[in-house]
């Protein structure tokens, strides 16, 4: 199994990168994410990456971080979710994102990766939820997330956000970092500003 592949960037598409190594260019599948953190063409890039085998084709994915590529594997042992699919949740949700979306249970900012119905998001938050903690770095905001399950206010203040536009996962996690004890007029206030001032 290839682990990861270093060489020079000779091409980039929307949907791929091909790297050159000892002659030889390989396409690496890659999702939005790695593809805004590669170089410019000609430059040296690092790519770790995952062999997909299937009777009719053999396809190489790449990816930036390995976390990335963690978050893949994950998404891809998920019933429904194959390669394709798991490249464009990782397209639209960092490994951290994916992260507190899971914790969270927000199925919404799943679904929208593009071929992601309501059913299979669920599916990824029914079979990843114990499984992605702390990946990208997301251990903190996991937890916040995780918290608001604790407090009836905390729920409400989060359901109040969502319904003024905000993602469920970042208000879960904003709220989750807030004092349990505040009024859930208070939470929403300080919630909003503190989403407002990350917008």
């Amino acid at each position: 199994m290839i682990y990861n592949i270093k060489g020079t960037l000779t091409y980039t598409d929307p949907s791929f990168a091909v790297v050159e190594c000892g002659g030889v260019g390989f396409k690496c599948f890659v999702s939005m994410t790695t593809l805004k953190e590669l170089p410019s063409i000609g430059n040296e890039v690092n790519l770790f990456t995952y062999m997909s085998v299937r009777e009719d084709a053999l396809d190489l994915f790449g990816f930036y971080e390995p976390d990335e590529l963690e978050a893949f594997k994950l998404l891809i042992s998920v019933s429904g979710i194959g390669p394709k699919a798991a490249i464009a949740i990782l397209s639209v949700l960092s490994p951290s994102k994916l992260s507190v979306a899971v914790s969270s249970g927000d199925v919404r900012a799943i679904t929208m990766a593009n071929g992601v119905g309501k059913k299979t998001a669920e599916r990824v938050v029914l079979e990843l939820k114990d499984k992605m903690v702390g990946l990208g770095g997301s251990a903190q905001a996991v937890q916040n997330a995780q918290s608001v399950a604790s407090s009836e206010g905390a729920q409400e203040a989060v359901e109040v956000l969502v319904s003024l536009g905000f993602n469920q996962s970042d208000a879960a996690t904003v709220v989750g970092a807030m004092d349990k004890s505040l009024s859930v007029d208070d939470m929403v206030r300080k919630g909003l500003r503190e989403l407002s001032s990350q917008l």
